[in-house]
Formats: structure tokens, C-alpha cells, sequence
């Protein structure tokens, strides 16, 4: 891709940017939301047509005006958000469209035998028929790979593909592109978790603000100097710096909670002003626990106090009413509102406060103009609609939304889920002054480093159930995953 240039109304999204890929290698693209990767990935893939620039294939100047042209050359994007038919088998995801056929009636026979080829390729080991909805994220990732093959990809672009996996998963997802790496798929892999991209990449483009800024070579490829060229800055610490948290009122007290999915008894204490981490790989009911907690999931036994006093929480707005505010997992689908601007977005929890139906506007506006400034959140006006923000600024709007009530608690589930580097340090800075003001965080995360690098403390899940509690110095890596896979603390 030579010289591609994208504007979209008001805003120049890639400007004049070079992009190679090798045969048989796998090449990093990474920068900030905003950067410009899904904006060159899109062209590639057909989906935007570029304003100026040229791609070449095999040095054979090529035309991709859609999304068929681009499957017709060998190129194929494994999207964040699968898409796949939950309701079919993995042989009918793979082959969709494009069934072989006796006739008019698709040829089972033959779909299952290529498939089976296809799964074989890719590491897969559960039985064909098997429907992809009771499939792991791990297993969906690989039956997108297969479907992507099955169309004789050449290139292959994999955007955030580890986002919903454990680290097994993830470790198997990487020992299949090293497969193909080696069968000669060229392949393009987009990532925020950097660690990721040193162990896997053979080199590294950087965008920064629509333009190519630098290429890393192999053996070169570190953290360090791969955000020195994402943010245009050394950014020496990401996260704030903390002393050790000094014994303080107890803001909330879970005693024997049970709820569905749960496997034993869940009782803990979350102080004022510290950040309780939660740890556990996918599935071990870190979000469960917390929607039981804010009364989204009924709890089947167990009470919640805060400071002190038993709170009958059996409904979001009991949680609120105690002081609670939760930022979900899902920032898209239950953060915020995504066609609805920002003021109503930050105004939503409190909207009762605001006069309904006349709506006090002059109130509102104050009220949001406050957290944009505070968090600041970039955004061109407060009647801006959210799905046009970056995902870090929507992350800032979903936290803003909690802050304006001033709560006393506050539940983070993945605060910086799919969001690039910079806006993660903010936002890790953002969450220790809440704690440094009083604020008792409970803060659920995938990434070990962010929990190691922003906890107080750390409780660890396994399975629906406590495994253990680390105090400040027993938090490390080799601890947490020791609990994360079953073990007791102190065995």
C-alpha cells in the first residue's frame, strides 16, 4: 500500500501512508485509537475506498472496491467482533455461502470432509458438528481462521484477536499463525497488548494520527520503544505511583454471597480509598460476582453492608441508591448509549434528579460540561454522539456518567478493554486519584500487569469461587495465576 490518503468529513484519517506486508511473515500494526488501523485495514479489506495511494499485489497494481474483491485476491480480516452464525455448525460457518454442492442440494459429505482438512490446519478438535454458540472464544477464533482459509487466504489480518481469550487460548492462537507462517500466509496482526506483538511479530509499523511514523525490526521490538512511537513519548511508568494503603473504614462488607454459577460461599472486605483488584481467566465469574453485587444477577443467599449498615440491593437502582456505581465489561453494549450524545450519556444514571419529562437542560449541560473537563474527554461538543468518539473517550464517558453522582463506591469491570496505551495511562491515573479521594475501587481485569501495577490488594477467582486474597507485597505474576488455575493461597 503506497501513499494511501482517507479523509472523512472534517477529519484527514490517513494521510500519504506506506504500508508492506512480506510473504510468510507476520507484521505488527499498532498505534492509538484514532491512528489510522482500522481505516487502512478497512481499504484493504474493500470496505473504504482510498481518496489517493495505490495497492499492489505481487508488484501487480490491484483495484479493491469491495469487500469480494479483496476475498478474490487472497486478502482476508478476522474482525474483534466474530462474525459468525452462532446457530450453525463449525463445518456450515466455514464453508457459508460457498457450500459444495450436488445439484441444488448442498454436498454434506463433501463439506465435512473439507472441513475436517481445515480444522485439522488450525489445531481444532471439537467434533463438526458442533453448534459454534457452545464453542469457547478460543474455538470461534479458529473457526473464523478456518473459514478464512477455506477461501484460500493469502493474507490474513487479525484485528485484536485475543481480546475475549484466557491465555492458553491465546498461546494456541499463536502456535497456529506460526503454522501458517510457515505454510506461507503472510499476516497482519493489530494489538494493544504489546507483549503480544513482541512474542509474535517479525516487524512493527507504527501509526500516529493517520500518518506511518516508524517500523521496528525484529530483534529491536520492545514496550518501550514501540509506545515511544505510538504516543510520540517516553512514557518511562504507565501506571501512578502508590505507597502502601493505610488501614481505613471498611465502605463494604460481602458475607457468604450466592448467586447462579457460584460454587461456594463469597464473603469479602473492600476498604475505603484502596483499589481491590480481581483477577481469574475468562469464565472464573469475576462479572458474575459484580452483577450479583450491583443486583443485576439475584442473589440466592448472603448480605452486602455498607459502612456498616446492611444494604437490600436487589436491583441497579438499589446500588445506586447506596452510593454504587458500576462501569460494565461491555463498553458498546451497556456502558454507554452509543447513538445518544454525551451530556445524555453522563446525565443517564441521574436523570431522575433532572425534572423528567421537562428536563432542567441548563442543569445538564453544567453537570456534563464539568466531567468532560475533569476526565477530559475529547470531544468536539457535548451534543457530539458517542459511537463517534475514540474508544478511550467512550471509556471517559462511561466512567463520567458514575462520577457525577459522586459515588462512595465504584465497580470497574475491564476499565480499558480495547483501548490504546495512552488513554490507559490516563485512565490508570484516573482511577488512583478516585482511590487517593476516598473512593473504594473494585477493579476486574484480564491484563496481570494492570492489576500488579494499580492493586492494593488482589482477589483471585477460579471457577465461580474465592481462591484467595493477596496483600500489596504478595502481588506477582507467578501468585495470581497459581490461584487463577485452582490453587490455594498459603498451600
Amino acid at each position: 500500500m503506497q501513499g494511501i490518503t482517507k479523509r472523512f468529513p472534517g477529519v484527514l484519517a490517513l494521510n500519504r501512508v506506506d504500508f508492506e506486508l512480506f510473504p510468510a511473515e507476520i507484521c505488527g500494526l499498532i498505534g492509538e485509537n484514532g491512528a489510522g488501523k482500522s481505516t487502512l485495514i478497512r481499504i484493504l479489506a474493500g470496505i473504504f475506498q482510498a481518496d489517493d495511494g495505490e495497492i499492489s499485489l505481487h508488484s501487480q497494481p490491484v483495484r479493491i472496491l469491495s469487500v469480494q474483491d479483496s476475498l478474490a485476491l487472497g486478502v482476508s480480516v478476522i474482525h474483534q467482533e466474530l462474525n459468525l452464525a452462532s446457530n450453525l455448525d463449525i463445518a456450515s460457518n466455514i464453508f457459508l455461502g460457498r457450500e459444495p454442492r450436488k445439484g441444488l442440494l448442498v454436498d454434506r459429505k463433501e463439506l465435512y470432509a473439507r472441513s475436517a482438512e481445515l480444522a485439522s490446519r488450525v489445531g481444532m478438535t471439537a467434533p463438526l458438528t458442533t453448534l459454534v454458540e457452545k464453542l469457547s472464544p478460543g474455538e470461534q477464533q479458529l473457526v473464523e481462521i478456518a473459514k478464512a482459509l477455506s477461501a484460500e487466504a493469502r493474507i490474513l489480518v487479525l484485528d485484536e484477536p485475543t481480546s475475549s481469550l484466557t491465555p492458553t487460548e491465546a498461546e494456541k492462537l499463536f502456535e497456529v499463525m506460526r503454522r501458517l507462517k510457515n505454510s506461507g500466509v503472510s499476516m497482519v496482526y493489530i494489538s494493544h497488548r504489546l507483549s503480544e506483538v513482541q512474542e509474535i511479530c517479525d516487524r512493527v509499523v507504527v501509526l500516529r494520527d493517520g500518518e506511518r511514523v516508524g517500523e521496528i525490526p525484529k530483534e529491536s521490538i520492545a514496550a518501550s520503544e514501540m509506545v515511544k512511537l505510538m504516543v510520540g513519548r517516553d512514557i518511562s511508568r504507565f501506571f501512578p505511583q502508590h505507597g502502601e494503603h493505610k488501614e481505613s473504614a471498611v465502605a463494604m462488607s460481602v458475607k457468604g454471597l450466592r448467586y447462579e454459577g457460584c460454587k461456594s460461599d463469597i464473603t469479602f472486605d473492600l476498604y475505603s480509598g484502596e483499589i481491590l483488584g480481581v483477577a481469574g481467566l475468562v469464565g472464573a465469574g469475576r462479572t458474575e460476582l459484580m452483577g450479583a453485587i450491583f443486583g443485576i444477577e439475584p442473589k440466592s443467599s448472603g448480605e452486602v453492608l455498607i459502612y456498616g449498615q446492611s444494604a437490600d440491593i436487589r436491583s441497579p437502582a438499589d446500588a445506586i441508591r447506596a452510593s454504587m456505581g458500576l462501569v460494565p465489561e461491555d463498553r458498546k453494549a451497556l456502558g454507554v448509549i452509543l447513538e445518544m450524545c454525551v451530556s445524555e450519556n453522563i446525565t443517564l444514571p441521574s436523570i431522575g434528579s433532572y425534572n423528567p419529562p421537562f428536563m432542567d437542560r441548563k442543569r445538564e449541560k453544567q453537570v456534563a460540561t464539568e466531567q468532560v473537563a475533569a476526565l477530559d474527554i475529547k470531544t468536539p461538543s457535548l451534543t457530539h454522539d458517542v459511537q463517534f468518539l475514540s474508544g478511550g473517550n467512550q471509556q471517559k464517558v462511561a466512567l463520567a456518567k458514575w462520577l457525577s453522582l459522586n459515588p462512595r463506591i465504584l465497580i470497574l469491570d475491564e476499565p480499558t478493554r480495547g483501548i490504546d496505551i495512552g488513554s490507559k495511562s490516563e485512565i490508570y491515573k484516573l482511577i488512583r486519584n478516585l482511590a487517593d479521594s476516598g473512593v473504594a475501587v473494585i477493579m476486574v481485569s484480564s491484563e496481570l500487569e494492570e492489576i500488579i501495577g494499580l492493586s492494593d490488594r488482589v482477589m483471585v477467582m477460579h471457577e465461580g469461587k474465592c481462591t484467595g486474597t493477596l496483600a500489596q507485597d504478595e502481588i506477582n505474576e507467578e501468585r495470581i495465576m497459581q490461584l487463577a488455575t485452582g490453587g490455594v493461597h498459603g498451600a
